[in-house]
């Protein structure tokens, strides 16, 4: 590369930071919310006993999956809905809601079939006999809340789509203002309400994402800005074409999320094998890992939309040069979320529980949660930017390999047969991560020469 052909590379270079940060600073606060509601919700049930912090670590991971799988089925609308918005074809943009609404009701529809046989053999899965009391009523107020949840993703990943990232950040910040007073009240019965722990946990989520959904609906079908988007919409039909395509573009993805939720769901299944404490711990450490997690997903997702900007116009060299961008904007935030997690490691356990064993258990976790950090953000940088490229079938190969091949048997072998305990089963993190930051990268590399060639 030439003198002049760098310099032009490096300036390219530094005009993505400006449009990541503010297109990621809405999604930054927003998911900033869901993790400060995830940190209350920890502390609270935490606080009113172990065995239900215990029970929520269970039911709430095994959760995630299917909400995970959802939101990255959902995913497969903002690379479609980036491009036509970056070609202004707001006809497109409509159809692509219609069947989205479509696509994912009838995902609902299934995941809600899935928890509702898995409800039946939650005495049957190994965990602790005293905390299945607890997780039973909690586990049905979160199969009502799925539908919701999938409602929402449709909306949110249209507006993010269109670059209005400042919507969905403002409905989630009072989704989880909410919650968190629904937790107050229902947990532990204030306001005149019965204390319920764990179930008003559950009962006042459900409420939030009741409300979320309703809200970000409502913008879609009332404002002014949506209102092309709106016109277009109501001239769509539901058609095989673009609901294949959305079929095609969200599966993926949604396997892909799924296979990396289900490692830590499986994962979930090896603590309970340890015992209660160490299960409690477990939660306080994914509550911990939302500080890490929700700002890169902020910045991957801002990544995947300029991304699928780019592609839309054919602007094939602002594409690379976006991708690092958001990479080095990653790596700034492990960097400074990193150092006063180490630094609060002895006091972080007990910001969540009054158990000495579950605490101690916390602070030695720390240390394989900071390791995985620079191949977490690697792994979500280039997942995004192949999202944005709509190149999403070598993603569920790279989640396989990285989570079920590698991470899965390493937590047995480190966390079991090792005897390391809690320590153990996060210790493998950092090698599945790393193969999965490796993978995506490569075919990114590949599915970009390819684009830019063609």
């Amino acid at each position: 590369m030439t003198g002049q052909a760098s310099l032009q590379a490096h300036r390219v270079l530094r005009a993505q930071y400006r449009p990541i940060v503010m297109l990621g600073i809405p999604i930054v606060i927003g998911q900033v919310g869901t993790v400060v509601l995830s940190f209350a919700d920890t502390m609270m049930i935490g606080h009113h006993s172990t065995p239900e912090l215990a029970a929520a670590a269970f039911v709430g991971n095994m959760f995630a999956l299917g909400i995970l799988v959802a939101l990255g089925f959902s995913y497969g609308m903002t690379p479609i809905v980036g491009n036509h918005y970056g070609r202004g074809e707001t006809a497109h943009i409509g159809a692509v809601v219609k069947n989205g609404l479509l696509a994912n009701t009838l995902l609902a529809v299934l995941l809600v079939a899935a928890y509702a046989v898995l409800y039946l053999f939650l005495d049957r899965l190994g965990q602790p006999p005293a905390l299945i009391p607890h997780m039973r009523p909690y586990f049905l107020v979160n199969l009502a809340s799925l539908p919701f949840v999938c409602w929402f993703n449709v909306f949110k990943q249209t507006a993010d789509g269109t670059t209005d990232t400042r919507t969905p950040m403002w409905i989630l910040l009072g989704g989880n203002l909410l919650n968190i007073v629904g937790n107050w009240a229902l947990i532990y019965g204030h306001l005149g309400c019965p204390e319920l722990g764990l179930l008003g946990a559950g009962l006042s989520t459900l409420l939030a994402r009741i409300m979320m959904a309703a809200a970000i609906a409502g913008v879609f079908f009332g404002s002014r800005r949506y209102r092309p988007l709106r016109r277009a919409f109501a001239q769509s039909r539901c058609s095989r074409p673009v609901f294949g395509r959305l079929q095609r573009m969200g599966w993926p993805l949604g396997l892909q999320m799924g296979m990396e939720t289900g490692a830590w769901t499986l994962c979930s299944i090896i603590v309970g094998w340890i015992g209660a404490s160490s299960l409690a711990a477990h939660q306080v450490m994914l509550s911990v890992s939302q500080l890490f997690y929700q700002v890169y997903y902020a910045i991957g997702a801002a990544v995947a939309i300029r991304i699928s900007l780019f592609h839309g116009q054919r602007n094939f060299d602002h594409i690379a040069p976006t991708a690092w961008a958001g990479f080095h904007l990653i790596l700034l935030v492990a960097v400074l979320v990193s150092v006063p997690v180490w630094l609060l490691r002895h006091q972080m356990g007990w910001l969540f529980t009054d158990s000495a064993e579950v605490a101690h258990i916390v602070t030695l976790t720390i240390v394989p949660l900071v390791v995985y950090q620079l191949s977490d953000g690697l792994q979500c940088t280039f997942a995004n930017a192949l999202r944005g490229l709509s190149d999403v079938k070598p993603m569920m190969l790279v989640a396989f390999v990285a989570y079920f091949v590698v991470s899965i048997p390493l937590s047995y072998l480190f966390g079991i047969t090792m005897h390391g305990g809690l320590v153990g089963v996060w210790s493998a993190f950092p090698f599945g991560l790393s193969v999965a930051g490796g993978l995506y990268y490569l075919f990114f590399r590949r599915r970009l020469h390819a684009v830019h060639g063609s």
